[in-house]
C-alpha cells in the first residue's frame, strides 16, 4: 500500500525479528558467555587457590600458636623462646614475633628493626586459652600443658603406666582394644570405648587410678587457695575430701581420666573460686602473658602460582569461548549475507530480465527484498509504460503528420486547387499537433519539478464561471446542459491560467462521453480548510477496473477510440500534475451507468476583503461560511 507520495512505507517490524535486535542479542550472548566463562574460571581458580594457601595458613598459624602457647605451659618465662620461634620460622615459612603485654619484645624471626605488622594474631596465655585440647581452635580455659605441681616423679609416672599396661592386658582377654597415653603431667590412662559393666567390674582392680604423693601435696595447696573465698559449709567439705575428687570430679587433677563432677553445677560462686585458686596456683609455673604476631617473612605479600592443571583449564575454556564465538558469528554472518548476495546477483542482471529474489524472511533484510522486488515491478511498470508512451506518441503525432503530407502532396502534383476549405482542414491538423505538443510540455515540465505556476488570491465562483461561458457553446452544440454552483465567498490561493485549464479539461472530457439532453455540473463548496471543486456528469461512467488508470498517460478507457473523439489521452495526466503542484489531490469516482465525478480538493485561503482578527477576548470570530 502506497502513501499520498506514492511510496510504500517500510512495514513495522517485530522486535523480536529485527536484525538489529538480533546482532545485540548475539553480540550480548557471546559477550555474556565469554565474560561467564572468564568469571567462572577465574572464581574457581582464584578461590581454589586462596582458599589452599588461606587454609595452609590459618593450620600453620594454629600450629605456631598451639607450639608457643606449649611453650609457655611449661616454662616460667620466655627466656628460651628465641630458638623455638626461629625453628617455627624456617619450617613453615611465617614471620613470627612475641611481645610481653606492654609491648616490649621477646622475640622475633625477621631482622632486627623491621616493624611489627599491623595487627596481633593473638593472646598466648595458657592460663585462659586451651590451644592443646581441640586442634585449631582456642578453647577458654586452662592449657592441660599447664600442670606445674602436678607434674608427676620418675617413680609415680613408672607406677601409673605400669596399672595402665594392666587394664590394657585385662580388656584384651575379654576381646577389647585399647591404647594407652600419657598425660603432659606424666599420668599414663587408658583409652578404651563403649565397655560395657562387667567388663569394667572385671577389670575394676587393675584400672584403678589412684591420686599420688605428688598430686596430693598440690591438691592440699590448692585447697589452702580456695579457703578464703568459698563458703563456710563448702569449706568443712573440702576438709573431709583432701583429693577433691568428691566436689569437683577428677578432672580436678591434669590428665586424671573420669567425669567431672555435679557438685558445683549452678554455684557460679564456687566454680570461680576453683578457677581463681587454680591459675594462681599455676601462675609461678608458667610464662606471663605475651602478645603473638604472625605475618609473611621478609614482608612478602602472599600470593599464588597458577598450578599445570589450572593453566591447562584456562586454555581449555579460552578455546571453548573462542570456539563457540567463532560458531556463532558464522552462523549469524551466513544467515545475513546470504540473502544479501542474492540481492547482488539480482542486481547485477541485465535490465531487461526484471530479475526478482526469493523473500524468506520479515525481519530488515526481508523487507529489503520485498522492496527490491517491488522496485523491480515498478521499473518493469514504467518499462512497459514508457514504450506505450512512445508508441502513443508517434501514433498520435503520426496521423495529423500523415494527413498534412497527404494533403500537401495532392496540392503538389496540381490535383487538387487549395482553396480555402483545404487550408483550414491543414490548419486544424496544425492546431491539434501543437495541442500535443504543448500538453507534452507541460508534462514534461511537471516531471522535471519546472512548472512555474503564478498564484493569486483566486475567487471559486469566478474560476467555475469562466470555464462555463469557454465551454457552453460546445456543450449547446452537442445538445448538453452545463451548469454552474459555486458556493461564494471561497477562495484559493492558485494559478488562474492553470486552474481554467485543469477545470477545462475535466469539463471536456465530461462533454466528450456524455450523451446528448445529458449534463455536465460544475460545483465548488468548501470544508474546514479546504477547497473542493467538483465536475460531475451522467455519462456512461467508468468501469471499476478501470478508474486507476484514468489518470495515466495516453489511457483510453476504450481502446477503438480515435484521437479526435477520444482525445490525445494526456488531458487527465495534466490534471493531476497541475493540482499536485498546487498541493492539492483530484479523485475519480464513478459507477458504470450513471456517470462519472472527478473532485478537486486545493488548500482553502482567507480571501481578499477577509481580514484576520486580532487575537483579542473582545474580538469577535468571523466565518468566511
Amino acid at each position: 500500500m502506497t502513501g499520498p507520495d506514492g511510496i510504500t512505507p517500510v512495514p513495522r517490524i517485530p522486535w523480536h525479528k529485527s536484525l538489529l535486535v538480533r546482532l545485540l542479542l548475539t553480540s550480548v550472548a557471546i559477550a555474556v558467555l565469554s565474560v561467564g566463562a572468564t568469571a567462572w574460571l577465574a572464581v574457581q581458580l582464584t578461590t581454589r587457590a586462596i582458599q589452599e594457601e588461606r587454609g595452609q595458613v590459618l593450620s600453620d598459624d594454629s600450629d605456631i600458636l598451639r607450639r608457643i602457647s606449649g611453650y609457655a605451659a611449661v616454662h616460667a618465662d620466655w627466656d628460651g623462646v628465641g630458638s623455638t620461634v626461629r625453628t617455627l620460622s624456617r619450617t613453615l615459612d611465617r614471620r613470627i614475633a612475641l611481645t610481653t603485654a606492654g609491648g616490649r619484645l621477646i622475640t622475633d624471626s625477621a631482622a632486627p628493626g623491621t616493624p611489627l605488622p599491623a595487627r596481633a594474631s593473638a593472646t598466648v596465655d595458657p592460663l585462659r586459652t586451651d590451644t592443646y585440647t581441640e586442634s585449631g581452635a582456642q578453647l577458654a580455659g586452662i592449657d592441660p600443658r599447664a600442670v606445674g605441681p602436678y607434674r608427676l616423679s620418675h617413680a609415680e609416672a613408672e607406677q601409673l603406666s605400669r596399672l595402665a599396661q594392666g587394664r590394657v592386658a585385662c580388656l584384651t582377654r575379654f576381646g577389647y582394644g585399647s591404647r594407652t597415653k600419657q598425660m603432659p603431667s606424666g599420668r599414663t590412662v587408658v583409652i578404651a570405648d563403649d565397655l560395657p559393666a562387667y567388663v569394667l567390674s572385671q577389670c575394676a582392680e587393675e584400672t584403678a587410678n589412684p591420686v599420688m604423693p605428688t598430686e596430693r601435696k598440690a591438691l592440699a595447696a590448692l585447697a589452702k587457695l580456695m579457703a578464703s573465698c568459698l563458703p563456710d559449709n563448702w569449706k568443712r567439705m573440702v576438709e573431709a575430701d583432701p583429693d577433691l575428687r568428691e566436689l569437683f570430679g577428677s578432672n580436678v587433677i591434669p590428665g586424671m581420666p573420669g567425669q567431672a563432677a555435679d557438685t558445683v553445677h549452678g554455684n557460679q560462686q564456687v566454680q570461680n573460686c576453683l578457677d581463681t585458686a587454680r591459675r594462681t596456683q599455676l601462675d609461678p609455673y608458667v610464662a606471663p602473658p605475651a602478645t603473638l604476631y604472625l605475618g609473611d617473612r621478609d614482608q612478602q605479600q602472599s600470593g599464588f602460582n597458577l598450578s599445570p592443571v589450572n593453566k591447562t583449564k584456562i586454555i581449555a575454556v579460552t578455546g571453548l569461548v573462542l570456539a563457540v564465538t567463532i560458531t556463532l558469528t558464522a552462523f549469524v554472518a551466513v544467515r545475513l549475507v546470504r540473502p544479501l548476495r542474492a540481492l547482488t546477483v539480482a542486481a547485477q542482471q541485465p535490465p531487461e530480465h526484471h530479475a526478482r529474489v526469493a523473500v524468506t524472511t520479515k525481519d530488515e533484510t526481508g523487507f529489503l527484498a520485498a522492496a527490491f522486488n517491488d522496485l523491480t515491478a515498478r521499473r518493469e511498470q514504467l518499462e512497459s509504460q514508457r514504450k506505450a508512451m512512445v508508441s502513443d506518441i508517434a501514433h498520435e503525432l503520426r496521423t495529423p503528420l500523415t494527413n498534412i503530407r497527404g494533403w500537401l502532396e495532392v496540392t503538389r502534383d496540381g490535383l487538387l486547387d487549395p482553396d480555402p476549405g483545404l487550408i483550414a482542414s491543414l490548419h486544424d491538423e496544425a492546431l491539434q499537433l501543437q495541442h500535443i505538443i504543448d500538453d507534452l510540455g507541460d508534462l514534461a515540465a511537471g516531471d522535471a519539478g519546472t512548472l512555474r505556476l503564478h498564484r493569486e488570491p483566486l475567487a471559486a465562483d469566478e474560476l467555475i464561471g469562466q470555464v462555463v461561458a469557454a465551454h457552453r457553446s460546445r456543450a449547446e452544440a452537442a445538445d448538453i446542459i452545463l451548469r454552474a454552483d459555486a458556493c461564494p465567498g471561497l477562495w484559493m490561493d492558485a494559478d488562474p491560467v492553470r486552474m481554467r485549464q485543469v477545470l477545462g479539461n475535466l469539463v471536456s472530457n465530461a462533454l466528450r462521453h456524455t450523451p446528448a439532453q445529458g449534463t455536465v455540473t460544475l460545483s465548488a463548496r468548501q470544508t474546514a480548510d479546504e477547497a473542493v471543486l467538483t465536475v460531475r456528469d451522467t455519462g456512461d461512467g467508468i468501469a471499476p477496473e478501470d478508474l486507476p488508470h484514468v489518470f495515466e498517460r495516453f489511457w483510453r478507457a476504450e481502446k477503438s477510440r480515435s484521437r479526435r473523439t477520444g482525445g490525445s489521452g494526456l488531458g487527465l495526466s495534466i490534471v493531476r500534475q497541475f493540482v499536485e503542484a498546487h498541493g492539492g489531490t483530484v479523485t475519480a469516482g464513478s459507477n458504470p451507468g450513471s456517470g462519472a465525478v472527478f473532485t478537486v480538493r486545493l488548500p482553502r485561503v482567507p480571501g481578499p476583503e477577509q481580514e484576520v482578527p486580532l487575537a483579542s477576548a473582545d474580538s469577535p470570530t468571523l466565518n468566511s461560511g
